[in-house]
């Protein structure tokens, strides 16, 4: 197949128009969705101005909800959607005026502020703010919003007062597990813990899904050939079937410390752990915080937990100046050029694309049976969906140097996509540093 290969040229000139229509379009709508903010914010500023003048004593509760509800009615919504609506306008106008503003020039969208702002919510520092609001947009105009979102959590981080180790502390007594009742007879379990338990739980339940789901296969031809009924569970169906049968008949052996816990995750979770977190015992207030799966960060106490429990490590050398990945080695080498690619990739390189890299195919950007070299220079992660796209459509992808990909279009757009920064600790070049590393 070879999608797209056998439009004429007036086809492809039509998408082309159409492309560039959609971007001014989508830039248009982001304004106006800007727009919209700064009017719902303005309102509820004067509901808040009426009160004050006033001297209401419920500090203009009452006068928010009155003016909600009068713009509720003209809209045909809720009072109480529109006083929502309100009180996250005045959280981004007024506490992130620069994100607002990009978006009200039509650099980033709607989607990008709402990443933007909710990574950054626990900044309370006006100029803390500001400064992380300001990298943010920068980073914010050249990626899609679910690329953005891994990458402003880390760089929120830097601004924080308190360690992600105090906050984790604090958080941690939140954990609770809960029910929703649904129709049909039906319920949604939720559960709220620690980042590594949950996502160690739904990864092992996976393995089981998938385990159960492969021998059920190889039965399926013997249960037909006897007539009897084959079991034709998806993987979602068994996870949740799994889950019952565990949760029901399974013992709470590690349920008393922490500790026990952590020892028992058997999942495929990578976690990112800056070597100073696992040196100093000041880590919590000096080094960069610990990720899972590159995206969640997590606190030094459980990520010293699992590096002491660890059969295996990764090692990812970064420049101590520009933070760049240098190399990936391992005491006892075993497949190094995928570790290699896994670190420095981190994800799909398919712009716009989080898929994380180990869910990704390694993919020859210049074809092997053409002479392509089989080096990180010619190969990078790209997850399935994408990697079709490549082979079966006219997307072309060429890698320079540092492994910057050059995307072009079917349409003659370019679009480059460049590594992520990796999850390490740099410093500037008027830091004493003396001693080679």
């Amino acid at each position: 197949m070879t999608a797209l290969l056998d439009a004429t040229d007036s086809q492809m000139a039509m998408l082309a128009d159409l492309v560039a229509s959609l971007e001014a379009a989508e830039s248009t709508l982001s304004s106006m969705q800007a727009a919209r903010d700064g009017m719902l914010a303005m309102a509820g500023r004067l509901a808040v101005d009426i009160a004050r003048g006033a001297a209401h004593p419920d500090h203009g509760d009452m006068a928010i909800r009155t003016v909600a509800a009068e713009i509720g009615a003209a809209q045909h919504l809720g009072d109480r959607t529109i006083e929502r609506k309100m009180a996250e306008a005045s959280w981004l106008v007024d506490r992130f005026p620069a994100v607002w503003e990009a978006q009200g020039e039509g650099r980033i969208s709607a989607a990008h502020s709402r990443v933007i702002v909710e990574a950054g919510a626990h900044l309370d520092e006006a100029a803390d703010r500001a400064a992380y609001a300001a990298e943010a947009v920068e980073v914010a105009v050249t990626e899609s919003p679910n690329r953005l979102r891994r990458i402003v959590r880390r760089l929120a981080e830097r601004f924080q007062e308190r360690s992600l180790t105090e906050r984790h502390r604090d958080a941690h007594e939140l954990r609770r597990v809960w029910v929703k009742d649904l129709d049909d007879g039906m319920a949604e379990l939720g559960a709220r813990g620690p980042a590594v338990l949950l996502h160690g739980m739904l990864d092992r339940l996976s393995q089981m899904a998938h385990a159960v789901k492969e021998e059920n296969a190889r039965a399926a031809q013997d249960a037909s050939a006897a007539g009897l009924p084959a079991d034709d569970r998806t993987v979602d169906q068994l996870r949740a079937d799994l889950l019952a049968d565990l949760v029901l008949t399974g013992s709470p052996a590690g349920h008393d410390t922490a500790d026990s816990l952590l020892g028992e995750v058997r999942a495929r979770v990578e976690v990112t752990v800056p070597v100073l977190t696992l040196m100093d015992d000041d880590a919590p207030t000096t080094s960069s915080p610990a990720e899972l799966d590159g995206t969640i960060p997590i606190d030094v106490t459980t990520a010293r937990t699992l590096a002491g429990s660890a059969t295996g490590w990764d090692r990812v050398l970064t420049h101590p100046i520009s933070g760049e990945m240098l190399a990936v080695d391992r005491y006892r080498p075993s497949e190094h050029l995928r570790r290699h690619l896994r670190a420095r990739d981190q994800r799909c390189r398919f712009p716009g694309c989080g898929i994380t890299a180990r869910k990704c195919d390694l993919d020859h950007n210049h074809a092997a049976s053409t002479g392509g070299a089989t080096a990180h220079g010619n190969l990078a992660a790209f997850c399935r969906r994408h990697h079709m796209l490549t082979h079966h459509s006219p997307w072309h992808v060429d890698q320079t140097s540092g492994g910057v990909l050059e995307w072009t279009s079917p349409t003659g757009r370019t679009y480059i996509d460049r590594p992520p920064p990796q999850n390490t600790v740099t410093f500037t070049s008027a830091d004493p540093v003396t001693a080679p590393f």
